[in-house]
């Protein structure tokens, strides 16, 4: 179809996709996968910045370091020099720039549990620091999802805690951390997916409680951010039926606007999370439509997802372009939409500090050790890292103490395939050292993780969101609340193996 030239402009500027993400080897969003054309802008995404596109949303294999990383933005700003460049940079376990080798900051549930405001300030600062250095103006963080689901498969460690007002008072450190650096700050998930036990990539989640719940718990950091003043809020693909009905909370006006704009007065840019994800794709019916669904429903700027190619914008571009020939989508939502993400580009051009704190990460990391019972006398252990999985946010980012443990020995094993008996058996007379993500979760490495501490001196080094269990008879059982690098380093100081 022939789009007025004025038309697509517009719709452009609400736009923000990604390049590179299509290939034979499938979508890898953190590490593992190094494609060479991914690290440079392709012709046709310099273009589209020069036709207007709002800017474009980066992944784990557009990177291979932070030098490489602003070369790659400064291809972009040469065809505009406000684009928008965004990725997801929550330090902890959700890490873009540092996929490779894991963030070297802690992340939400280390700093939480911390509880000192002015250091979450600092760290965000610090992230923004970074981000700014290799050319990239809007953060997709921080999470500030009150997770109060244990086993949430999504959210966890991201979250700062499952205390409401814990989580909203680092919500306002963080933002003002973050923007202090003229990167954009974008709280997410609105109106909150920390009570989910599903994974909104995978299908759609639901949060089935009373108005008075959400406004109670959900809705608090939300509103401290919007105080904070939070250049941006990422919707959430989860249902809420008390206000979105069937459909995903990123479609819904109710949400959107008459929550978000006219009760919370929010007036920055609601960026959609990715729209390809099951929850908005599967309930709309196609990418495509969920992105004139999202407009409809006060969305700003559309964060299409990782795999994505010059085709998919442009059936995007089409789609948007036939709603508003329709009457389906009116021109002047099209057009506030862009105006707001034109705005927010303008505010990243400003001038701003540069102070950096050095091996601010590890220092913050070591507050965060939590430790029951003793680790004295854990002298040349033989330390067992568990097989665990990650998210699809997350990606499979390096974790867990190998990088910190010197001449330490250190092996990997799946729970499931190993035993207590060949374990001991390695180990001889040195204790063993567990560690694991969510070891509770999953019945082999529980069962294996007990059968050790019964019969073998035995130290358990947790590094998912904490949870009640305990595995009786254990030395000692430490919680880092993550697994970066930065954490990684604490638990290996704390049991002096660093």
């Amino acid at each position: 179809m022939t789009i007025d030239p004025g038309l697509r402009r517009l719709i452009l500027q609400t736009l923000l996709p990604s390049f590179g993400g299509r290939t034979e080897s499938g979508v890898g969003i953190g590490a593992g996968r190094l494609d060479a054309e991914a690290l440079t802008a392709p012709r046709w995404a310099v273009d589209l910045v020069s036709e207007g596109l709002a800017g474009f949303c980066l992944f784990g294999y557009n990177i291979e370091s932070p030098e490489q990383l602003a070369r790659l933005t400064s291809q972009l700003r040469a065809a505009r020099p406000d684009v928008l460049i965004s990725l997801d940079e929550e330090g902890g376990d959700v890490t873009r720039l540092y996929h490779r080798s894991g963030s070297p900051y802690p992340g939400n549930a280390a700093l939480g549990f911390i509880g000192d405001y002015s250091l979450t300030s600092r760290i965000y600062q610090a992230i923004g620091q970074d981000l700014r250095a290799a050319g990239v103006n809007l953060n997709l963080a921080p999470t500030v999802d009150v997770n109060v689901a244990t086993d949430n498969p999504v959210i966890g460690t991201r979250s700062f805690g499952a205390a409401t007002t814990q989580v909203a008072a680092h919500t306002a450190a963080a933002v003002v951390g973050l923007q202090s650096t003229g990167v954009a700050a974008c709280a997410k998930h609105f109106p909150g997916h920390g009570a989910t036990v599903s994974d909104s990539h995978l299908g759609l989640p639901t949060v089935d409680v009373s108005e008075q719940v959400l406004r109670e718990r959900e809705l608090p950091p939300f509103a401290t951010a919007v105080a904070a003043g939070v250049k941006s809020i990422m919707t959430a693909h989860i249902r809420v039926p008390v206000l979105t009905g069937d459909l995903p909370a990123t479609f819904s006006r109710r949400v959107l606007h008459d929550l978000l704009r006219a009760e919370f007065g929010f007036t920055g840019v609601i960026v959609t999370d990715a729209l390809e994800m099951a929850g908005a794709a599967q309930a709309a019916g196609g990418i495509e439509r969920a992105a004139v669904l999202s407009l409809n429903a006060g969305s700003d700027l559309l964060c299409i997802g990782a795999d994505v190619d010059l085709d998919l914008i442009e059936r995007v571009v089409a789609e948007i372009a036939t709603a508003v020939e329709r009457g389906e989508l009116p021109l002047a939502r099209l057009t506030e939409a862009a105006e707001r993400n034109s705005q927010l580009a303008a505010w990243t051009q400003g001038a701003f500090p540069t102070e950096i704190e050095p091996d601010l990460g590890y220092a913050a990391a070591a507050r965060a050790i939590r430790v029951e019972g003793s680790v004295e006398g854990v002298e040349n252990p033989l330390v067992v890292q568990l097989v665990a999985g990650y998210s699809i946010a997350e990606g499979p980012v390096p974790w867990g103490l190998a990088q910190h443990l010197g001449g330490t020995e250190q092996l990997t094993t799946d729970a499931a395939e190993t035993s207590t008996g060949a374990l001991i058996a390695k180990a001889g007379d040195r204790p063993i050292v567990i560690v694991g993500r969510h070891i509770h979760r999953t019945e082999p490495a529980r069962r294996l993780t007990e059968a050790l501490a019964a019969t073998h001196p035995t130290v358990v080094v947790e590094m998912g969101w904490p949870a009640e269990w305990r595995p009786a008879g254990a030395k000692a059982f430490m919680n880092t609340f993550g697994a970066s690098r930065a954490n990684g380093h604490a638990a290996a100081a704390a049991l002096r193996l660093a």
